[in-house]
């Protein structure tokens, strides 16, 4: 569930927003921001337009594993040697026009071997890469036959890249031989001998790097590849091929000298030295997710670099959550900002508003940022700035002195802006600034929250902070959150076409619309992680949070209802003046919600939302499994201080919970309040909340008291001891057990034990509470550290050989005293060996040990048996559809050998399930068997 704000929506398509939009970019071309250029881009051939470097790291799964061809070629140098370069991509051998090699690499000149298919050749390549061909080439040894290195003059056997500067070589294709400059050897620094031969083969028109190389040595680049992706007439063999279908064919005429290679002489054909299959991570495009090729294409920039340092600076206005992503994810790719291709060769979209002369010989550019300028100097009223429309608008070059019909046309470029411009603008855009709305858009601007997924760091987020920086000098929001990626039951992004996560329809109609939301929202992706969406998530919120939220409602609404016989009871806020006077769980239920409201709203004020559902939970937790359990009685007996104090507690709950949970908290708070809306309500806090008087004493002693009680569960747990069974005694060792003093009785009903002791931890040690510490020693993490002394240390501490302060352990060895740290070990509580039959103990969380005996008499027997009869009525009850207050008559049959304990305890079973009368039978029930139970109902005058 969602607000949406339909009546002040804004649509990117609708003139208000294109002309912001265009405003926009007027801003950056009076400031020099932005500029034409010829670049090598990211080029999608299937959508026919460039991308920009940002759009290929929004997404993780942009850059996915792809197997391409790779090729070892060896080419001619005038010098007689093949030089092997190497190459991920065949389709742009054709298109070579230079190659690079490293200043500082060291080179070699090898005689293969007599074996190997190049014997007789002088082969040139890096010397690190010498073994890594040593298949081709041979191994280089002294043996008969075997490959050796050459030795120059000075007896050098390995040489720098800057002796193969300037060298020419025989391309591998010759469809551009005879180019000034071009086939030339060139230094580079981004040459390296982690793969291939450290020889690289530039194609200035297909790589970043291969066009900034030849660029600096003079070399025009040239482009036989179109916009489909298709080759050009300039390269006649492979015309019309698409360049990855072209792979196979190239491959196949360097291998057997066919195609166009059939006519170059042998001694200058090139020679396909390996063909093997490389696998590695390749861009794909974003929106159809075809593989991508880079091209020189014609764009339009953001000059980012010229205020890049000032987006770095502006970030620090910023606050991130997760904090790490401010100087981490955004922050470096700040740093590393390049300027931004914001032109596009599509027909949707915001037009670049940029005119330019039709005749090069009278040039000129007009540049325009709004509806006005357009229709004063076109004539014609604007009232859609979409193609085909805004191409129509031409006009006579003002600078063309020629006549009247002679002169050049302005005209539109057919670029439209890249829809990331348009986001990037979203801002000033969304309101016409600065055509209307500027003392809102002054009032407004930075926006105060902005959240998205973390891929958004290079997408959104970033194209608002490069146009917020460079028109405005401000950040364009104050606080930004970025969650995780929604990932599906395979570790892949969710996606819609692979059908990888669960249907969200069925799991709405299964579990509600607030079961997805809170799975997520308290999911550690609001922290910046990734989720896998599983449907045993949406459960667990059903089960932890909703489901309990409901049932309080309906027990509250339940127990009201029966009031007065039938006549309800209409609960109201506790007064102020009550407070004080309520009983001690009312009092800490009320200050435990005090508590609950500050913690959330510092949660949510930090953006923790994550967090805040924690808090939540636990409250819940606390609602249903200690206040409601523990005093289901007053409720039964119609005491007013409970009612009020669980609808005050239920009704700010609610309001905490609204943002969180918002139609089940609607749907509650309305049947509890009988108003309106919780959504139009005032958020609470302590100061409009005077009944949620802050007890940070009680708090404290009651959670020790919930500490005591789960510890002493968990036991009866391990020990297969259910809570209806009875245990004699309990002692709880703690410090200040006065604190404790008072619940007491609410410990021994809620453990069902006959009899609870405190004791002060002060005064007693662990011996003789019967209980004992031990020390085990985790080798895996304290091995690397200790080495071989480890077993020393693990022999120590199993000897009882060792002393703990705080988080300081110590364990004394042969060899001397060996301190432990944090992670290196683990600390237990066990019963100690002398300790009676019977007895077992657990730490509590805090300091403090609870020490159960679990040994059983047949009086105790006897009495869980007769609890655990009256469970099987109250579930008779249910099956027959008997109201919560409904007398009945019982009739039980049970084994003869539990007659007994079930007259012993007639009174208890009578008065748990109400009924007036009672018989007990062993009549047709087998030893061993469960009871039968038959109820039914009495009426009561």
């Amino acid at each position: 569930a969602r607000w949406v704000d339909f009546d002040n929506d804004y649509k990117t398509l609708d003139l208000s927003f294109m002309e912001s939009v265009i405003w926009g970019f007027k801003q950056l071309w009076d400031k020099g921001l932005v500029y034409e250029g010829y670049r090598v881009l990211p080029y999608c051939w299937r959508d026919e337009t460039p991308l920009s470097n940002h759009e290929l790291r929004m997404d993780d799964d942009v850059y996915a594993p792809r197997q391409d061809p790779a090729v070892t070629v060896g080419v001619r140098l005038e010098t007689g040697e093949l030089l092997l370069l190497w190459t991920t991509t065949p389709w742009t051998l054709p298109s070579n026009q230079a190659i690079a090699v490293g200043a500082d690499i060291e080179y070699v000149r090898v005689c293969p071997a007599a074996d190997s298919p190049l014997a007789g050749e002088v082969v040139v390549l890096a010397r690190a890469r010498l073994a890594a061909y040593e298949r081709e080439l041979g191994a280089v040894g002294d043996d008969e036959g075997a490959a050796r290195l050459l030795a120059d003059r000075d007896g050098r056997t390995s040489f720098p890249g800057t002796e193969l500067e300037g060298l020419r070589y025989t391309p591998p294709f010759g469809y551009f031989v005879g180019r000034n400059g071009d086939h030339r050897v060139l230094l580079a620094d981004f040459v390296t001998t982690e793969d291939g031969t450290g020889v690289v083969h530039l194609a200035p028109a297909f790589g970043e790097d291969d066009m900034v190389a030849c660029e600096a040595a003079g070399i025009t680049p040239v482009v036989p590849v179109d916009g489909k992706g298709r080759f050009t007439a300039e390269v006649p063999d492979y015309a019309g091929l698409q360049v990855f279908e072209a792979n196979p064919r190239i491959v196949a005429d360097l291998k057997h000298g066919t195609g166009p290679l059939e006519h170059v002489a042998e001694p200058q054909r090139p020679r396909l030295v390996r063909h093997e299959t490389y696998e590695h991570s390749y861009p794909h495009c974003w929106r159809c997710r075809n593989p991508l090729i880079y091209r020189a294409v014609s764009s339009w920039f953001v000059r980012v670099t010229a205020f890049k340092d000032r987006m770095v600076e502006l970030n620090q206005e910023i606050t991130w959550v997760p904090e790490h992503i401010k100087e981490g994810q955004f922050g470096k790719w700040l740093e590393n900002a390049r300027d931004w291709s914001i032109s596009r060769n599509r027909y949707w979209g915001t037009p670049i508003p940029v005119w330019v002369s039709d005749d090069p010989a009278y040039p000129r550019v007009d540049v325009y940022g709004s509806v006005a300028e357009l229709e004063r100097d076109f004539g014609v009223p604007v009232t859609d700035l979409h193609r085909p429309f805004i191409d129509t608008l031409t006009r006579p070059n003002p600078d063309d002195p020629r006549p009247e019909g002679q002169r050049s046309t302005m005209r539109r470029i057919p670029d439209v802006l890249d829809v990331w411009f348009d986001s990037g603008s979203m801002p000033f855009a969304q309101v016409h600034y600065p055509f209307e709305n500027t003392d809102w858009f002054s009032r407004h601007y930075p926006g105060d929250f902005i959240v998205e997924y973390i891929g958004q760091t290079r997408g959104w987020f970033y194209t608002l902070h490069v146009l917020a920086t460079a028109i405005f000098d401000r950040p364009a929001f104050r606080t930004v959150m970025c969650h995780g990626i929604v990932l599906g039951d395979d570790g892949r992004k969710a996606s819609k076409s692979l059908r990888n996560f669960p249907d969200p329809q069925e799991m709405w109609d299964k579990y509600g619309s607030d079961a997805v939301r809170w799975s997520l929202m308290s999911s550690p992706i609001l922290r910046g992680g990734n989720l896998i969406v599983a449907e045993e998530g949406i459960r667990d919120a059903v089960r932890q949070v909703l489901l309990p939220l409901w049932s309080t409602y309906h027990f509250l609404s339940l127990y009201a209802g029966a009031a007065r016989g039938g006549e309800g009871y209409r609960a109201r806020p506790v007064a102020p003046e009550r407070v004080a006077g309520l009983p001690r769980m009312d009092r800490y239920l009320l200050a435990a919600t005090h508590d609950l409201v500050v913690r959330v709203t510092a949660e949510l004020d930090a953006y923790d939302i994550a967090g805040a559902c924690e808090e939540v939970r636990q409250h819940l937790d606390l609602l249903t499994n200690w206040y409601v359990r523990t005093q289901r009685q007053r409720f039964w007996d119609e005491d007013a201080d409970a009612f009020d104090t669980l609808w005050t507690a239920l009704e700010a709950l609610l309001r905490v919970m609204a943002p969180l949970a918002p139609l089940v908290a609607e749907e509650v708070w309305r049947g509890l309040t009988g108003e309106r809306s919780v959504h139009l309500t005032d958020w609470p806090t302590p100061d409009r909340e005077p009944a949620l008087v802050a007890d940070p004493a009680l708090v404290a002693a009651m959670d020790e008291v919930r500490e005591v009680v789960s510890a002493t569960l968990g036991l009866r747990k391990a020990h297969g001891l259910r809570v209806r069974q009875p245990l004699r005694e309990l002692a709880v060792a703690v410090r200040e057990p006065a604190r404790l003093e008072p619940y007491v009785p609410l410990v021994a009903t809620e453990l069902n034990i006959k009899h609870v002791t405190l004791v002060d931890l002060a005064e007693v040690g662990m011996a003789e509470l019967g209980v004992a510490e031990r020390l085990a020693v985790n080798a895996r993490a304290a091995g690397p550290r200790l080495g071989r002394q480890v077993q020393d240390v693990i022999r120590a501490a199993k000897a009882g050989s060792w002393t703990r302060e705080g988080d300081d352990v110590v364990v004394t060895t042969d060899a001397g005293p060996v301190a432990l740290l944090p992670g290196e070990y683990e600390v237990t509580t066990v019963v100690a060996d002398d300790a009676p039959e019977g007895q077992v103990a657990a730490v509590l969380p805090g300091a403090g040990v609870v020490l159960l005996d679990t040994s059983l008499d047949d009086a105790l027997l006897a009495e869980g048996y007769a609890r655990d009869l009256v469970r099987a009525v109250q579930d008779e009850r249910k099956a027959a559809g008997l109201r919560v207050s409904d007398r009945i008559a019982l009739e039980v049959a049970v084994p003869a050998d539990r007659v007994a304990a079930v007259e012993a305890h007639r009174d208890l079973v009578a008065a748990e399930t109400l009924a007036v009368e009672l018989t007990v039978t062993s009549d047709g029930v087998p030893d061993g068997a469960e009871p039968r139970v038959t109820v039914r109902r009495v009426a009561v005058p």
